[in-house]
């Protein structure tokens, strides 16, 4: 079977784990595929994308700081990344033009409840963060009935955007960080911030967490570190990593792109273990 290109965009993305995933996805299909990392700044994005097309690319991921170019550049967009805005997918169509897909608030919501046994009809949830990772979940988790969702970011303002934009001021409100000391009980507490990424602390009260409290951060490995280590020092029940939530979003292009959906189960322990190994690694040579 031939080789076909596919590549993930970001800065910074030599970190990512995307190409190893889709490797391992390929492999319980007998296929052969190219899957590169392409580190773009902001300003080289469009053209970086229009010379991979044009190279012979299939398909490409897109993660921070792209997802809204990506959209944009898009001639055809899915009903998930036009109410969005945002794109996390790219796929080329036969005519050469490319079509945009979002999969991050569906796969965020499959994994809190079959992979973490979540509930989330009726819960009451604390988004933190109103950049294109927040926009990308916010919508499903309404979808998902959720009772209430909380939107806090640095800025007020730019979390009031997506309240206005989710369109059902009943159930969503925005909030500063600064006030989230009085902002009560949460069942589920999501981090959709970019400050891990950026090697920014997380400053949030301590009495947010609690032994029924479920936290989760979009990132992974160290740039959830920050987000964690607040939820263990709160005494949450449950902290965990956006890894898992990485391999349903590449399950999802991966059948996007090819058609059969990967078993994704096999690869998230696999990549568990990987980052355990590298995190005993960096540890060892600090010592």
């Amino acid at each position: 079977m031939a080789s076909t290109r596919f590549a993930v965009f970001g800065h910074p993305i030599a970190h990512s784990l995307s190409p190893r995933i889709h490797q391992a996805f390929a492999r319980q299909f007998g296929m052969q595929l190219e899957f590169g990392t392409i580190d773009a700044t902001p300003e080289t994005f469009g053209a970086a994308v229009g010379q991979f097309f044009a190279d012979g690319g299939t398909g490409a991921n897109v993660t921070v700081p792209h997802k809204h170019a990506a959209y944009a550049l898009a001639a055809e967009r899915d009903v998930s990344a036009a109410r969005v805005g945002a794109a996390n997918v790219l796929s080329r169509l036969p005519d050469g033009r490319l079509a945009a897909h979002n999969t991050d608030g569906a796969c965020l919501v499959r994994d809190l409840r079959e992979r973490h046994g979540q509930v989330l009809e009726g819960s009451t949830v604390l988004l933190l963060g109103a950049g294109g990772a927040a926009w990308g979940v916010a919508f499903s988790l309404l979808d998902a009935g959720v009772g209430a969702l909380t939107i806090a970011n640095r800025t007020a303002t730019t979390a009031e955007r997506l309240v206005h934009a989710l369109g059902q001021p009943d159930r969503v409100q925005a909030i500063p960080l600064t006030r989230l000391s009085g902002a009560g009980h949460f069942d589920l507490i999501i981090n959709a911030t970019s400050a891990g990424l950026l090697g920014h602390s997380l400053d949030l009260p301590l009495a947010l967490g609690g032994p029924e409290v479920f936290c989760y951060d979009v990132s992974y490995a160290k740039a959830a570190l920050p987000f964690l280590g607040w939820a263990r020092a709160a005494g949450a029940g449950h902290a965990v990593d956006g890894l898992s939530m990485l391999v349903e979003t590449a399950a999802d292009s991966f059948a996007i792109w090819h058609g059969p959906h990967p078993v994704t189960e096999p690869v998230f322990q696999q990549l568990r273990r990987h980052l355990a190994v590298q995190a005993q690694e960096s540890s060892a040579l600090t010592v």
